[in-house]
C-alpha cells in the first residue's frame, strides 16, 4: 500500500473511532508536525519557553480533543494541526497575560510577520482577532496565511497541500497581506 493511501486509510479508521490509527498517524507525521513547531517556535514574536515537542503535544491533544475527528486527507490533517499549533500559541500567550496581571502584551513585530516594511508592532491577541476577522470574511486566505506563516511553507508548497495553483496562491497571500496590514495598522 503506498503511503498516501495508507494515510488515508488510517484518517478513516480514525474518523470510524479507531484509537490505535490516530496514534499510528501521530508516529508518521511526528518528526513532520515537529520540524514545523520548531519552525514556528523560531520566529522572534515567540518569546515562549515553549518546546516544539511540547507544542505538538498540545496540538495533538486539540486534534483529538474534537469529538469525531474528520479529517479528509494529510492536507486537512495538516491545515487543522496548523489551525491548533496557532491556538496553543495564543492560549499560551493569554495565559501569561493573565499572570502578568495586564502587563505589557506579547509584542510581534509586524514587518517580520508577513515580510512588509517596518510597521509599529502588534500584539499576538491583536494578530489572532485579526486572523478571525480574516477567516470570517475568506477561510482559504485564513489558510493560505497559517501554512505560510505558521507552518513556513512557500507558495509552491502551499499550494499543493491546497490543491491550488501557485498563482492563485500567491494572490490569495498578497491580498491577506494587504488586508492584514490595512487591519493592524495604527
Amino acid at each position: 500500500m503506498t503511503g498516501g493511501k495508507e494515510t488515508e486509510l488510517l484518517l478513516s479508521l480514525w474518523r470510524e473511532g479507531e484509537r490505535g490509527a490516530g496514534d499510528q498517524l501521530l508516529r508518521r507525521f511526528y518528526d513532520e508536525l515537529r520540524s514545523l513547531a520548531a519552525s514556528q517556535l523560531g520566529r522572534s514574536w515567540s518569546r515562549q519557553t515553549l518546546q516544539a515537542t511540547e507544542l505538538v503535544h498540545e496540538a495533538w491533544f486539540r486534534l483529538c480533543g474534537t469529538d469525531e475527528p474528520s479529517f479528509e486527507n494529510r492536507r486537512h490533517f495538516f491545515g487543522c494541526a496548523a489551525s491548533a499549533m496557532r491556538q496553543a500559541l495564543i492560549d499560551r500567550s493569554r495565559r501569561a497575560q493573565a499572570e502578568r496581571r495586564g502587563g505589557d502584551l506579547e509584542r510581534v513585530q509586524f514587518d517580520e510577520l508577513l515580510d512588509l516594511p517596518s510597521r509599529p508592532d502588534v500584539d499576538l491577541l491583536e494578530l489572532d482577532n485579526a486572523l478571525r476577522q480574516l477567516e470570517r470574511l475568506d477561510a482559504e486566505q485564513l489558510r493560505i496565511v497559517e501554512m505560510r506563516y505558521f507552518l513556513g511553507l512557500t507558495i509552491e508548497e502551499t499550494a499543493g497541500a491546497l490543491a491550488l495553483h501557485p498563482s492563485a496562491v500567491n494572490r490569495k497571500w498578497e491580498s491577506a497581506r494587504a488586508w492584514l496590514l490595512k487591519t493592524l495598522s495604527p
